[in-house]
């Protein structure tokens, strides 16, 4: 793995992994489930932190049959392999661009989240866990994609960024929620969500296809 073509994707990878844990949907219900359930500060970190792995894990099984999937192929296509990945990301970022337009009818805000308490605790944290780890981080898997070049090595270390990316996020803005400071302009991030990643895949797509990162 060469670590000045890898730095690149890796930075990118963090930025899309965190941007994405920074919606409201990977905070917001551990918030005001541990209110509703009068949970303690670490505890409600605590639960943020287990979901976050499943979230995590489920995301790098995913990428797991992306990457061997791809290396089955690779050998094949030699040279136009590179052309190929940067082509599908480069598709997927517009893909995203489009999805971006319309982003207005498709909130990913507080009206998304129930507002209830449960019964239990133990009822609680299962709903919080299987909430986020059934809804896997899709826009990581283009990142694994783009470091596929380098092997299980890269797809090790991509994986240890999304993992330090989405934990960062989501302590970060659960606790923050916590502290009592207000919305931080996040809806506004969940409503351009999907352009931000649109233009940072399109320029991973290229960098793949005309720089061979």
């Amino acid at each position: 793995m060469n670590p000045t073509l890898f730095a690149p994707i890796a930075a990118t990878g963090f930025a899309v992994a965190f941007l994405h844990a920074a919606l409201p949907t990977h905070w917001l219900p551990f918030v005001l489930v541990g209110r509703g359930q009068q949970w303690s500060t670490g505890k409600t970190l605590s639960v943020t932190v287990l979901a976050g792995l499943g979230h995590v894990a489920f995301t790098i099984v995913l990428g797991v049959v992306l990457v061997g999937a791809g290396l089955a192929v690779q050998p094949r296509l030699g040279d136009m392999f590179g052309w190929l990945v940067g082509g599908l990301m480069t598709l997927l970022g517009v893909f995203y661009l489009w999805r971006g337009r319309h982003a207005h009818a498709h909130s990913h805000g507080e009206d998304k989240v129930i507002h209830r308490r449960y019964a239990s605790d133990r009822a609680a944290i299962i709903a919080l866990v299987a909430l986020l780890t059934l809804s896997p981080c899709e826009a990581f898997l283009p990142v694994y994609l783009a470091g596929m070049k380098h092997g299980w090595t890269g797809f090790m270390a991509l994986s240890t960024v999304l993992m330090a990316a989405t934990a960062t996020g989501m302590l970060l803005f659960t606790t923050l929620s916590l502290l009592g400071v207000r919305r931080l302009g996040l809806d506004r991030i969940a409503r351009y969500e999907s352009t931000i990643l649109g233009v940072a895949l399109i320029a991973m797509g290229m960098g793949v296809a005309f720089l061979e990162l």
